[in-house]
């Protein structure tokens, strides 16, 4: 639901969302890990992430009646992950002050700014496997983005929406600075040096 700043949820339109409340084994991780109160706070990330993709904004008690929990709790979990550096776009979150960034666009800028894998999991909670395939998508973007590929093309290839493309293209525009530019080409080159490591393996 996308309410603007002051409005009360009687006067929004509503947007039906699709949400992925359980991802299976990318889940199952995450609670082997960090237990079940890590697990509910990769959820709340997960669904306020898809609800902004798909043109609304999650409320808290959207959140606490999809994970059925109280509302009490997504407001307790919500200051711990801010307490981490993780802000959530939700409808409270957001008042007056636009969509703000997804957990995804978040932990790929911690790896910009030179965090490690292990160092973005202990700090988010995520899988690596989560961390790595977000890193991942962001190189491809930008690699793709510097071939001079348009952005709706770019969503087609990757399968993933446009709005994360505007989040990744807008971080690699905030860090494309000599300091934060070895360790993105380095990735950059990698990938691009990867079919034909592959061709020549075989």
């Amino acid at each position: 639901m996308d309410a603007g700043h002051g409005r009360s949820l009687r006067e929004t339109e509503l947007r039906e969302v699709v949400w992925t409340v359980d991802a299976g084994a990318e889940d199952l991780r995450v609670q082997q890990e960090h237990g079940s109160v890590g697990l509910r706070r990769v959820r709340i990330q997960r669904l306020a992430d898809e609800a902004v993709a798909q043109g609304g904004v999650a409320t808290q008690e959207d959140l606490a009646r999809v994970l059925n929990v109280s509302t009490r709790t997504i407001k307790r979990d919500s200051k711990a992950l801010e307490a981490e550096g993780i802000s959530l776009p939700t409808r409270g979150r957001l008042k007056g002050i636009g969509r703000g960034q997804t957990h995804k666009a978040q932990i790929v800028g911690r790896w910009l700014r030179g965090e490690t894998y292990d160092q973005i999991q202990l700090h988010t909670r995520h899988s690596l496997v989560s961390i790595k395939r977000y890193v991942q998508s962001f190189v491809r973007v930008v690699d793709l983005h510097q071939q001079g590929m348009p952005e709706s093309q770019i969503g087609f290839v990757l399968q993933i929406s446009d709005y994360l493309i505007g989040e990744y293209l807008a971080l690699y525009r905030q860090h494309d600075t000599i300091e934060y530019q070895a360790r993105l080409t380095e990735q950059i080159d990698r990938l691009r040096r990867a079919p034909s490591e592959k061709k020549g393996a075989l």
